[in-house]
């Protein structure tokens, strides 16, 4: 009985292992006629994941580097402008220039244009041609006043002078050419003379106009003149008028009465 019992060793589990249990453990490894490098290439441990590929690094080229273009001249244009907007402020400098000598003089001289009146109207000759025409003459006494002090007026060739019915020339003369000083007042005596066509329809409407008393007459003139600024002359412009004229008779070498008068004038440039 006592070879039947046998005494098994407690084993202390919570003890730490000993070298010896670690040497068995090599020695039973290898009496099995393996080593532990055998041990592992029979039971390899599983492949480590491999994080994916990334993208391949750029490769770089040697390459010629870009010039950039140089950007387009505008000197010419620039310059075009420059010269533009000189040219445009040199003008509006002359402009001012201009309108401050002209509102200088307008204030120094004081310009007012010349007044005319009709004080006498008489027809020397009123019939009619062997053609059909009326031939008329008339003598035009009229007063040229200039009521400016400090500026003459010097009446130039070229001026004209005539007496219209109903939108029909009757006759036309021109005024004389003369000097007329400051202040000055001059009568002028102008002997107006044509021919108007369809003269028997005319000589009737004239005729039975003179029947009321009234008969309408245009006197229109147009003088050419320069003006002297003290010892300045200036060019030369025109004085543009009309006179409507109210006369009671168109009857040959008699007295002519002018019921009513009303002129009009201007300067014109």
């Amino acid at each position: 009985m006592a070879d039947h019992l046998k005494i098994h060793p407690v084993v202390d589990i919570e003890a730490p292992p000993t070298a010896p249990l670690v040497a068995n453990s090599s020695s039973k490894a290898s009496e099995r006629g393996g080593s532990l490098l055998h041990v592992k290439d029979m039971n390899p441990a599983p492949p480590r994941a491999q994080p994916p590929p990334g993208p391949p690094p750029p490769q770089f080229r040697q390459t010629t580097p870009l010039i950039p273009s140089p950007p387009p001249r505008r000197k010419s244009r620039s310059f075009c402008c420059k010269c533009i907007c000189w040219t445009i402020s040199l003008l509006i400098l002359i402009l001012i220039i201009l309108g401050a000598i002209v509102g200088i003089l307008y204030l120094v001289f004081q310009p007012k244009i010349p007044k005319y009146s009709v004080d006498r109207l008489q027809i020397s000759d009123l019939r009619l041609n062997t053609d059909g025409s009326l031939y008329a003459k008339f003598d035009v006494q009229i007063t040229a006043k200039n009521p400016n002090k400090k500026i003459g007026i010097y009446y130039q060739q070229g001026s004209h002078l005539s007496v219209w019915y109903a939108k029909t020339k009757l006759c036309q003369g021109k005024f004389p050419k003369f000097y007329q000083g400051h202040m000055n007042k001059t009568r002028l005596d102008v002997s107006l003379t044509g021919q108007a066509q369809y003269g028997n329809t005319l000589l009737g409407a004239l005729q039975e106009q003179q029947q009321t008393g009234r008969i309408p007459l245009d006197l229109k003139v147009d003088v050419p003149v320069s003006v002297k600024l003290g010892k300045l002359k200036l060019r030369k412009v025109r004085i543009l008028g009309k006179c409507l004229l109210i006369v009671d008779t168109l009857s040959s070498n008699s007295v002519i009465t002018i019921k009513a008068s009303s002129c009009k004038f201007k300067l014109k440039l």
